[in-house]
């Protein structure tokens, strides 16, 4: 008897989450035979869901807020960029039951900002945020060879101590808000500010000519930030691309074949 490979996305709340509508989309796409569903877990309950899934068979998970630090702690071994991150949104089962625990968010927006023709290489970037979200993009950026990766947060410590812990790894800075230095050829606003409908508080003198202003939040119609990028002359995109390009990735690290983002993507902008 041929048993269909069992995936999840758990998080808290998980009723609005795109990802079994995404991953059901890529696997008719490749032919692959899975089942993915959404599952919620109680505050304080990730590892004992987890624990419970894998042991029934599960192959894989995708975590969302607010479990991507407990899924950190909870696998076996990291990927390089999940290390970086300190966070893990995606989990699979090895070949030895042994869990690995990855981070697709900065790699699905590396891979929409060059399906946007919006290449990293040898711009300079602002990075707005120095929260989870932000973090998680950080390496994908740096490995990408920017001229300048800037991250400005509202509580400047916060930034300065993210750049330094990357400090390795490419030309990253951090500070606060109100002293960003110089201009950008990329803002991406990867801040909470979104989600309230609030623009980041940050001069229009940090926009080069010809800048492009990216959001990681996405919604039926252009944010907050998007349009204060939009009115200064900033070209601009919002996030879904990035979930459906996170997706992608988790979806490759599963089943070893990357599918096609364009199709699935055209069918959830339709959908918002």
């Amino acid at each position: 008897m041929v048993v269909t490979d069992r995936y999840a996305v758990v998080g808290n709340p998980i009723g609005h989450s795109r990802s079994p509508e995404i991953h059901t989309a890529f696997a008719a796409q490749t032919g692959q035979d899975i089942d993915y569903r959404r599952e919620l877990a109680e505050p304080g309950g990730f590892v004992d869901f987890a624990r419970h899934f894998f042991a029934a068979g599960g192959c894989g998970l995708n975590v969302t807020v607010p479990f991507k630090l407990a899924a950190c702690d909870f696998a076996d071994r990291l990927t390089e960029r999940a290390r970086a991150a300190g966070a893990v949104n995606t989990l699979k089962r090895e070949s030895d039951g042994s869990i690995l625990g990855d981070n697709t968010d900065g790699a699905g927006l590396v891979a929409d900002l060059l399906r946007l023709g919006w290449p990293p290489r040898g711009q300079r970037i602002l990075l707005l945020g120095a929260g989870g979200a932000g973090r998680g993009a950080i390496l994908p950026l740096l490995q990408e060879a920017p001229a300048a990766l800037h991250i400005a947060n509202r509580t400047p410590g916060k930034a300065l101590q993210l750049a330094e812990s990357f400090a390795g790894m490419g030309p990253v800075s951090g500070g606060g808000l109100e002293d960003i230095p110089g201009q950008y050829d990329l803002v991406i606003n990867a801040s909470s500010a979104s989600l309230s409908d609030e623009a980041p508080a940050i001069p229009a003198s940090i926009l080069a000519p010809g800048c492009r202003a990216y959001d990681m939040v996405y919604g039926p119609e252009p944010t907050a930030f998007m349009r204060w990028a939009a009115e200064r002359g900033a070209e601009t995109a919002d996030g879904l691309g990035m979930l459906v390009g996170q997706a992608a990735e988790s979806f490759w690290l599963w089943r070893g074949v990357y599918p096609e983002v364009e199709p699935v993507l055209a069918r959830l902008r339709g959908g918002l």
